[in-house]
């Protein structure tokens, strides 16, 4: 293996303790307080423990944490571009400090790692945000997770790993740096270029990663993300059995694949830099940038958070340093005169016919259940994929209706559920805010806190009944934006349609309504922390549909609701 590029710092690292070890640590462990990671945080903690984030040994420390937020180096000057933090609870914090042992577990309680914890601090997360996305606005997925997600105090320190976290999918294709280092050693393999992905392989991505290859004179690493990637993403075992399918697009024993269980951050250029030091570290020698490389897309005003080539300008910039060579993305478009793809800028548009298919049209095929044509994707891809994403007609969906106590929600919810069931073929179940506070959550207050656990509950529910093709209708208050955003995500991540319903009743004609007599015990202040009293209700914003229920019959305010799952494609009324 000393022909292979060195990893990035020169040392591999491992932070595995060997059996013995591992399983003395396991009994000091059971004494230890304990810290159950998030998704984010079980990817980061694997690739520290595997060596892909060499030369990390643990979660940064404050002095790594400032330099890498304003610089892009660590303490020592090293060239790392991203934050790699252990945020935790106030609570949780409160009961350490420095010198402390805590014990990692993943979501089963499965004790994975002991941090001893050098440092305790608590981050500006604005500023990480803007130092290290270029922006506060939380359309960008990194900035949003960090402001509205992430704990707000960050441990660091070293860590001991007792074991890697388990996965029970595609085992055969996950293998750690150190693993693939192997693989290509025993192949021969000396110059390999990596293709970063998170979405679906076509024609046009294979026919990239040829000519990448060729130009570098390399073999290939199919290489893609299956942690955390952009919200709304395909998910990642549709993708890896499509990725199946296009490796036999490749000649034998030219091209492997191998699975990142990276946590991206939608980094855009600093995230390139990041992705060429992880694929140094597990032996490549050339890396493909792509145009917008890892980008967000657009910010809450309609603008491109980054430039199209920022990404590549900012790898070219620290090239000596990464010590891996960028081999940047070339758009490939198919020419109808040659019946195949070629590089843009070989083509001359005004002889040659240049056929596309954007993603926006590629989605929009896919749920109207269209054809794709042979030229843009492989049969066997596009057969996976609608298997993951059949045509919205027979996709599940959670209609969310929000709004004030009185407005209107669950009348008109209830007469959704009828028409639904009236009409026949699909599983319908309705999530009444009253009804779940009786049988899902009835050890629970109306803090803030409780709320949104009382809405990510019914989330999660409806999640799971959409996941199976079902239509769930909620009905809670559900006050605070950030939360019905959550449960959207949730139910978006399980393939399904997520319709929000604002009931925008005015609360003078809730109030007059006030068949519970809420409104009266709350201005009487027998009652407090009341939505629209003494509690805020943020309205949506853009909400699929906006109903006023003051001069709207249930049917008509129904009729609506059916005629707006009948125009996303959910339902046909003919």
């Amino acid at each position: 293996m000393s022909d292979l590029i060195p990893p990035y710092g020169g040392t591999l690292k491992d932070l595995r303790l060997d059996a013995a070890a591992a399983d003395e640590a396991r009994g000091r462990a059971l004494e230890l307080p304990g810290w159950d990671l998030t998704e984010r945080q079980l990817c980061d903690l694997e690739l520290l423990a595997n060596g892909g984030f060499s030369p990390l040994d643990g979660f940064m420390n404050q002095a790594d944490y400032e330099r890498v937020v304003t610089d892009m180096r660590l303490a020592d000057g090293t060239l790392w571009p991203m934050p790699i933090t252990l945020d935790v609870s106030e609570a949780f914090a409160g009961r350490l400090a420095t010198g402390d042992q805590v014990v990692l577990r993943d979501p089963e309680g499965v004790a994975l790692a002991i941090l001893t914890v050098s440092d305790i601090w608590r981050p500006d997360r604005a500023a990480e945000a803007e130092a290290v996305f270029g922006t506060r606005d939380t359309a960008h997925p990194g900035a949003a997770y960090l402001l509205q997600r992430s704990h707000p105090v960050y441990l660091g320190g070293r860590v001991e790993a007792l074991e890697l976290p388990s996965h029970y999918d595609f085992p055969h294709l996950r293998l750690t740096p150190a693993e693939t280092r192997a693989r290509f050693a025993r192949s021969g393999w000396r110059r390999v270029v990596a293709f970063q992905t998170r979405n679906p392989m076509h024609r046009a991505h294979v026919e990239l990663t040829f000519l990448a290859a060729r130009q570098a004179e390399a073999n290939l690493l199919i290489h893609p993300v299956v942690g955390m990637t952009k919200p709304g993403d395909v998910d990642h075992y549709s993708r890896v059995r499509c990725y199946e399918h296009v490796l036999k697009k490749y000649p034998e024993q030219t091209t492997a694949l191998s699975l990142l269980p990276l946590a991206m951050r939608m980094g855009g250029p600093r995230e390139a830099v990041w992705h060429a030091i992880i694929r140094r570290n597990y032996g490549c020698t050339h890396f493909i940038v792509g145009r917008d490389h890892a980008g967000p897309g657009k910010d809450s005003q309609g603008d491109e958070i980054y430039g199209p080539y920022d990404a590549q300008a900012l790898v070219t910039e620290h090239a000596a340093e990464l010590g891996i060579e960028m081999v940047p993305f070339r758009m490939m478009v198919y020419v109808q005169e040659r019946a195949g793809y070629a590089p843009i800028d070989e083509v001359d548009e005004a002889r040659e016919t240049v056929m596309n298919i954007s993603g926006t049209e590629f989605r929009r095929r896919m749920r109207e259940g269209l054809e794709i044509p042979d030229w843009f994707g492989y049969p066997e891809v596009v057969a996976e994929l609608r298997r993951t994403y059949p045509p919205r007609a027979r996709q599940g969906f959670t209609l969310f209706f929000t709004g004030l106590s009185g407005s209107g929600k669950s009348t008109v919810a209830n007469a959704v559920m009828v028409k639904l069931m009236e009409r026949g073929g699909r599983a319908v179940a309705l999530l009444d805010g009253d009804v779940v506070r009786k049988h899902l959550s009835s050890e629970l207050g109306f803090s803030k806190e409780h709320r949104d656990l009382n809405i990510r509950r019914i989330g999660f529910v409806a999640a799971e009944i959409t996941r199976n093709g079902g239509a769930a209708i909620c009905a809670p208050i559900a006050p605070y934006a950030s939360t019905r955003r959550d449960v959207r995500a949730m139910v978006e991540a399980a393939n399904g349609g997520f319709i929000e319903i604002h009931v925008a009743t005015p609360i003078e004609e809730c109030e007059r309504r006030d068949r519970k007599g809420l409104y009266a015990k709350a201005r009487a202040g027998q009652i407090t922390g009341f939505t629209g009293i003494d509690d805020p209700y943020e309205a949506p914003v853009e909400p699929e549909l906006r109903i006023d229920t003051t001069d709207c019959t249930p049917d008509e305010a129904a009729q609506q609701v059916l005629l707006k799952l009948e125009s996303l494609g959910y339902i046909d009324l003919r």
